[in-house]
């Protein structure tokens, strides 16, 4: 008969966990089997290791201490000497009898032997023989233990690949994902599957919480204390027992990036095994880098989208250089862009050191003034950063009139900066609370430095502008843009006058004080015009020492007051005093021919004629 592969497989160190037991076993098969041997009735049997320890007894024992200790005496010389070896101690004999391994019979592992007064061959005999009993009673024993440890193992190893088929089959519908809900979705349904009678919840500290009931916020009131938050924030994997044979499994759900949840098992314990954290950790770490990138594709297609929005504001930004133009459509935009209920741009003003509301979608705030010091205009001009709200109903530290005027609960404000500075501030609310997200509160960081450099533009342009109207030394206009003002207004009004003014004998001053003083005596006689006529007038240096006024809707009779105003207050204002001669001339909607060179050849002619007349008074033309 061919023997078996297994005959040939002996004891070694990893067995010696379980080699009491197997030879307590083995005792028991070799008494059960040995119930008729004289032996049982002749002595005491015992079974010992090599550290003297007795695993197992049987038969007579009339003096147990006395009857051990000659066991353990033989047993000790049996295990130096590798032989049968026979003592006596206290009037009690023992032989021992080795029982050694098949592989190696040099060395004994175990001892079995027998106490009594008399130890004769026949005891002996019988003893040697049941030692091979019993040999053979452990190896029995040892092969099925070693066949069943095979089988055991070629179960889990079975199970072991099916498991890793279905984690390796879930591991790649997580991959194919690519956004975060079905990720989230996939990994929650394949552990449902692997462990169908666990509770599994999915914590997150993300705000992707829509979908599935499962996953829900993590919350850190207690991270020292609390079993989740501890395996988000030590990104370890952990494991506790629970009442009623229950075991509490969490794993961190970890990306290349950061921890981005902890996904918690709680079942059966029987169902739970040791080598299955492996398992689901490299299953939390696949979902963990599948979430990432679905984050990081749904980010890419949002910084597409928000940088085509950008593109296309400050292309519609640019399209426009004046200042109000920008300001209401940038209004418009945010409230389109963000579905919001109200929105409103303020302006600083240096010189008064306050908000001024450019453009509002509540017409009652345009031109209104806030101090740098109120509500959230003053909280993001002191801190040059953004602002959000979620509830201001809830809020109660800073008081806006705003807020309130527009029932607004929600709320985002960016400063738009100019270098270092301040030079406006955005507002954009809602009804709703909590309706603005962090991203949302990004983007307007963005859109802040782009509306900013719209401003910037317009504003240089406006600038460039006013330099290129406007007198450098006077401040008051330059004579072309009188020239188009004039053609404007006789294109829509009914009547206009002109006055021109002339500085008398302003060479004498000149050579008299030098061009400096009469430098002064411009800006001095510059600044009397300004004060004398409306905000709708336009004042302009005609050229040297000539100055020129033209007054909209103004007949001469009226026009006449108010150059004898400016022709006084010159006389009384100046220093050095110096005064003016003033020529008039008007025209209206019923003159055959109305042009500007026409009105200040009237003008000009009437000036001559108050030279001629002595300086210093009005002459209409």
């Amino acid at each position: 008969m061919q023997d078996l592969w297994y005959e040939f497989e002996d004891i070694n160190s990893s067995d010696i966990p379980y080699l009491i037991s197997l030879l307590n076993d083995s005792f028991q098969d070799w008494m059960a089997e040995s119930s008729g041997l004289p032996l049982f009735n002749q002595a005491g049997l015992c079974l010992l290791t090599s550290d003297m320890m007795v695993i197992c007894r049987s038969g007579i024992f009339h003096d147990e201490t006395s009857q051990l200790e000659a066991a353990r005496q033989a047993s000790c010389l049996t295990f130096v000497s590798h032989n049968i070896e026979t003592i006596e101690h206290e009037g009690w004999r023992s032989v021992a009898v080795p029982i050694k391994r098949r592989s190696d019979n040099s060395f004994p592992f175990v001892v079995l032997t027998a106490s009594a007064k008399v130890i004769d061959e026949a005891i002996t005999g019988q003893l040697q023989s049941a030692s091979f009993h019993l040999r053979n009673c452990f190896y029995r024993r040892f092969e099925r233990m070693f066949v069943t440890d095979i089988l055991r193992a070629q179960r889990e190893s079975e199970q072991e690949a099916r498991n890793r088929a279905s984690w390796f089959a879930a591991a790649k519908r997580l991959y194919d994902g690519i956004d975060v809900a079905s990720v989230l979705s996939e990994m929650m349904n394949s552990l449902s599957t692997l462990y169908p009678e666990s509770q599994i919840r999915l914590y997150l500290s993300q705000d992707h919480l829509e979908g599935d009931p499962r996953v829900l916020s993590l919350q850190f009131n207690h991270p020292t204390g609390d079993f989740v938050a501890k395996a988000f924030l030590e990104a370890k994997p952990n494991m506790r027992k629970r009442d009623q044979g229950f075991v509490d499994v969490v794993v961190p759900m970890t990306g290349k990036q950061a921890v981005y949840g902890v996904l918690r098992l709680v079942l059966p314990a029987a169902q739970w095994n040791q080598a299955d954290f492996t398992a689901l950790t490299l299953l939390a770490d696949t979902a963990g880098n599948a979430f990432e990138n679905a984050k990081l594709y749904e980010q890419s297609n949002v910084m597409i989208g928000e940088l085509r929005l950008i593109n296309e504001l400050t292309k519609r930004l640019n399209q426009s250089l004046k200042l109000k133009d920008v300001f209401h459509y940038t209004t418009s935009e945010l409230m389109r862009i963000y579905e919001a209920d109200c929105c409103c741009l303020l302006s600083y003003d240096p010189a008064q050191q306050q908000f001024v509301v450019m453009s509002s979608s509540l017409p009652s705030f345009e031109n209104e003034q806030f101090s740098t010091e109120y509500g959230f205009t003053g909280v993001v001009y002191r801190s040059q950063e953004p602002v959000i709200i979620s509830d201001y109903w809830l809020t109660n530290a800073v008081s806006s009139r705003w807020m309130e005027e527009t029932g607004s609960r929600s709320l985002i404000a960016a400063p738009i900066l100019a270098g270092s500075e301040v030079a406006g501030i955005i507002m954009v609310g809602h009804r709703m609370p909590h309706y603005f997200s962090y991203d949302n509160y990004k983007l307007l960081q963005v859109l802040s430095s782009h509306i900013g450099l719209a401003m910037s533009n317009a504003s240089l342009h406006a600038e460039v502008r006013r330099m290129v109207i406007t007198d450098h030394l006077t401040n008051l206009n330059a004579r072309h843009y009188l020239n188009d003002r004039i053609q404007r207004k006789q294109r829509t009004d009914r009547c206009g006058s002109l006055i021109l003014v002339d500085i008398d004998k302003f060479k004498d001053v000149n050579d008299t004080f030098g061009h400096q003083v009469g430098d002064r005596i411009l800006v001095q006689v510059a600044d009397v015009i300004k004060s004398s006529i409306r905000g709708t007038d336009t004042a302009a240096r005609w050229g040297g020492e000539e100055l020129a006024v033209y007054l909209p809707e103004i007949r001469r009779e009226q026009a006449y007051r108010i150059a004898e105003r400016i022709r006084a207050k010159v006389e009384s204002d100046t220093d050095p005093k110096v005064t003016v001669s003033c020529g008039l001339s008007e025209w209206t909607f019923e003159d055959d021919k109305v042009s500007v060179e026409a009105l200040f050849y009237r003008a000009d002619m009437a000036l001559y004629q108050a030279k001629h007349n002595g300086r210093n008074c009005v002459v209409v033309g």
